[in-house]
């Protein structure tokens, strides 16, 4: 234990004196607008080394921060009260961030909007040596169409966004696998195709042979805690805690999903994956239901070993993918590696004859880049 406090404190101290290093190291003014800014604004920009710089009038203020990656940088006035000023290099890809005013937490009025970190709020795109695989291009696009159902389960109206692959309205005799893709604590439906970018990762696979088409239906995931936190020295995640999910997936948008669309409406060509949250929700419910679901993706969201396997009957014999990915930053944390580690589970698996998949995302953390990337390479694999 004193080891790994050690180990623990010294990692913490080299990245603060690594950040700060960053921090007030020579600033490279090459800064452009992001993909993020709204139309018209000139505020937030990136740099070459990933930096986000903001602006914004606040005459009246004491005090403005720029909040991001869990670290909070000072900005300056200049004598017409804007305030202005960047941070650190963040890693390639997505960001939420938020502007922080007085102690107020605010959105960024020059960023657009997305749902993450359980409010409306901005986020900043980094630009990514590979981000040409969710690029917009001119290939056939499918559509994201937004379903609004009645929930039998759950007593209420809900939503779900459907992807539907190019050709899908021209060719009406033809159907389709099914992949079920959940967003992360925090998130909601909109995540997968906004934040993530899945139609555009699918529709460029497609374009390029490299995918099967398939259609994806992304949901609200969001589960509400009862019974005692871990604070208060209950389990994590507590029993049962995906129950409520899972009734509402089974029961209500399996069936919705096959009555509505044109899909191929057995095991076979039904799948399920999803990130953090998603992630181990798919866990809990394809461990469950192996008569329903016949291709599984974790990414960022724990992983299944072979004692999960062993008490899980038909899961061996039915499960035809099993696809695992974590970012490399998250495999460094040693909490990500307890039990076995998620390789180490997934390596016993594919000995034990199950065809299992790991990838790891180079020098990325719990972060949309990460999940992007596991999504473009489970989707190659997927229904094959």
């Amino acid at each position: 234990m004193k080891k790994l406090n050690s180990f623990l404190f010294l990692t913490f101290f080299a990245g603060t004196f690594f950040g700060f290093m960053q921090l007030n190291a020579q600033v490279v003014e090459d800064f452009k607008t992001s993909k993020t800014t709204q139309i018209g604004k000139n505020f937030p920009q990136v740099n070459s080394e990933g930096r986000v710089r903001v602006q914004i009038s606040a005459p009246d203020a004491k005090l403005v921060q720029l909040d991001i990656g869990a670290v909070k940088y000072d900005l300056k006035k200049d004598e017409n009260g804007v305030w202005t000023g960047e941070s650190a290099p963040q890693d390639e890809g997505f960001h939420y961030y938020q502007l922080n005013i007085d102690g107020a937490s605010v959105p960024d009025p020059g960023s657009l909007y997305y749902y993450g970190a359980s409010r409306w709020g901005s986020g900043i795109e980094v630009p990514a040596h590979d981000q040409d695989f969710y690029a917009l291009k001119n290939v056939p696009h499918g559509q994201v169409r937004e379903h609004i159902y009645y929930s039998e389960v759950n007593k209420s109206m809900r939503r779900c966004f459907v992807y539907t692959p190019p050709g899908y309205d021209k060719n009406t005799k033809k159907r389709y696998p099914v992949l079920y893709l959940q967003h992360g604590g925090g998130e909601n439906e909109t995540g997968w195709s906004s934040q993530g970018h899945a139609n555009l990762i699918m529709d460029n696979l497609i374009a390029e042979g490299k995918a099967k088409p398939f259609i994806i239906v992304m949901d609200n995931g969001t589960w509400t805690m009862s019974g005692p936190r871990r604070t208060e020295g209950g389990t994590w995640p507590p029993t049962g805690w995906a129950d409520g999910f899972m009734n509402t997936l089974l029961k209500d948008i399996v069936p919705m999903i096959d009555a509505s669309y044109r899909t191929i409406a057995n095991q076979k060509n039904r799948a399920m994956a999803g990130l953090s949250m998603g992630g181990m929700q798919t866990r809990v419910i394809t461990l469950a239901n192996p008569d329903v679901f016949s291709q599984v993706g974790m990414f960022s969201g724990g992983s299944i070993s072979p004692d999960d396997v062993n008490k899980a009957p038909g899961f061996r014999e039915k499960v035809k993918l099993l696809f695992v990915s974590y970012g490399s930053y998250e495999l460094d944390n040693p909490r990500t590696n307890m039990n076995g580690g998620p390789k180490e589970n997934t390596d016993k698996l594919k000995e034990m004859g199950m065809n299992t998949h790991f990838y790891v995302s180079l020098k990325t953390a719990h972060e949309w880049q990460s999940w992007r990337r596991s999504l473009y390479q489970f989707a190659q694999l997927v229904f094959k």
